[in-house]
């Protein structure tokens, strides 16, 4: 049913977990900036401790090794390593932390996949203009070619970015994420270039110094919901173009074309032009003398947590703003159930179709699902019977997806490993396979029925593919 090798894993992010924000040497990092702003983050909630997982790294792979894990995601705080952003000056204790857990993973045969960038930028690169700046990208470069140097004769799975869409977005366009600008539909798209000119670097950079003796594979995490087209006649119309907003942005011009979709452009300067925008395009153009961003995938990293059905209009307002480019609405099915936070519909089946699409849509790539994962908020469940069937349901159609549809699955990996710091909600959404108590100065780990559940379903599937 699933392949020999099947990657099954669990993730995590670097500031949702770690904790020690200023400990051994690390720099501020953007979200640090964020968090210690009265009134960002539910509760004034922040991730200054966390997990603890930085001092807390053993407890850590006690879980993963009671899941039986055979892949663990992981990001590296770039602050960490190199506090001020930059190669000038690096954090040893940070290049010792990650050695460890990297060496831990392996000698207990969990390979890792590595995100170099999970939306916690150095504030000491903010101030310089963040990623808003052309010249981000080049940092990003020079930090990723040092993660490849130093990591790199162990790490075989990479991930440059996380999500750009939400760093591009959340934090660029609606401000509910750091570094919390609100600078409707100019931004965002700016923001998005950069991120892209960026991961293209980096893979360049992998391919030309790393690839040939360290023989791994580097990819960019993209995140999309499946969206399907409502009932009227302008609905389909309405959802392709949503999907050309979300997902389109950025696998167009890494798997297709190497620009960004027809129907982006089109609809992002006719509503430039309708509303006497004077600016130029508001989405960059890539420049000939760069590196290639076509081609600059060595798989599909998918993150998927949800469906929506889509309708037209919306984008007749008269400011500026990405929901005016995109003319068109998310609404929610009622008959698709909720789970915790109101945006989360439990939709297993959206995953496989959103599968089938990447693989018809994107020259059929070898796809990882690098995050997938089911929320809880309210009264603590550690008998969290509806996550259980989540995951087991949304394995199954996984499975369908290989075995019916041909998609080229590699790997799984759920959302999250542990209860965690989930970004502006704080710690209210807990989305663990382990529980967090961060009432307890210990901050205990204890594991769900829903770990328990995944740990029974990936034995299952391990025995019989050592068979």
């Amino acid at each position: 049913m699933f392949p020999r090798d099947f990657a099954w894993g669990a993730g995590t992010a670097a500031y949702q977990i770690e904790g020690g924000w200023q400990a051994d040497g690390k720099g501020p990092s953007i979200w640090d900036t964020f968090c210690h702003e009265k009134g960002r983050v539910f509760g004034e909630h922040n991730g200054d401790e966390a997990c603890n997982s930085y001092e807390l790294w053993e407890k850590d792979l006690e879980c993963i090794q009671q899941l039986g894990l055979t892949h663990y995601r992981l990001s590296f705080s770039w602050a960490r390593l190199l506090p001020d952003g930059t190669t000038q000056h690096v954090n040893q204790k940070g290049v010792q932390y990650y050695n460890k857990v990297i060496d831990d993973l392996l000698a207990c045969d969990v390979s890792p996949m590595v995100t170099l960038y999970h939306f916690d930028l150095p504030q000491a690169l903010q101030d310089r203009g963040g990623w808003k700046s052309a010249g981000t990208a080049t940092l990003f470069d020079a930090y990723a070619k040092f993660c490849f140097q130093t990591f790199g004769d162990r790490v075989k799975l990479w991930i440059t970015l996380n999500e750009p869409y939400v760093c591009a977005k959340l934090g660029h366009e609606d401000g509910l994420h750091a570094p919390g600008l609100k600078e409707p539909g100019v931004a965002a798209y700016l923001v998005g270039h950069n991120m892209l000119r960026a991961h293209a670097m980096a893979w360049h950079s992998y391919s030309s110094c790393f690839r040939a003796k360290q023989k791994g594979a580097v990819s960019l995490a993209l995140n999309s919901d499946w969206l399907e087209a409502g009932g009227a006649e302008d609905d389909t119309a309405a959802a392709e173009r949503q999907l050309a907003f979300t997902l389109g942005w950025f696998a167009w011009p890494v798997f297709v074309t190497g620009d960004y979709p027809d129907v982006m452009r089109s609809a992002i300067d006719a509503q430039s032009e309708r509303l006497g925008w004077r600016g130029g395009s508001r989405l960059p153009r890539f420049e000939e003398d760069e590196p290639r961003v076509l081609g600059t995938a060595d798989f599909f990293a998918l993150n998927y947590y949800t469906s929506r059905k889509v309708v037209a209009g919306g984008g007749h307002g008269e400011t500026l703003c990405m929901k005016n480019d995109r003319d068109a609405r998310d609404v929610l099915d009622p008959s698709w159930p909720i789970c915790g936070v109101s945006w989360l519909a439990v939709v297993p089946y959206g995953l496989r179709k959103l599968l089938k699409y990447i693989k018809d849509t994107f020259n059929n790539p070898a796809v990882y699902i690098t995050e997938n994962g089911f929320s809880q908020v309210g009264q603590l469940q550690i008998e969290d019977v509806q996550r259980s069937e989540f995951y087991k349901d949304t394995i199954s159609e996984v499975a369908k997806a290989i075995q019916e549809d041909g998609v080229d699955v590699r790997g799984y990996f759920a959302w999250s490993l542990l209860d965690n710091f989930e970004w502006a909600d704080g710690f209210s959404v807990r989305f663990g396979l382990f529980h967090v108590d961060f009432a307890d100065a210990r901050l205990s780990r204890t594991i769900y029925r829903s770990g328990r559940e995944y740990a029974k379903i990936i034995s299952k599937y391990r025995c019989c593919q050592s068979k």
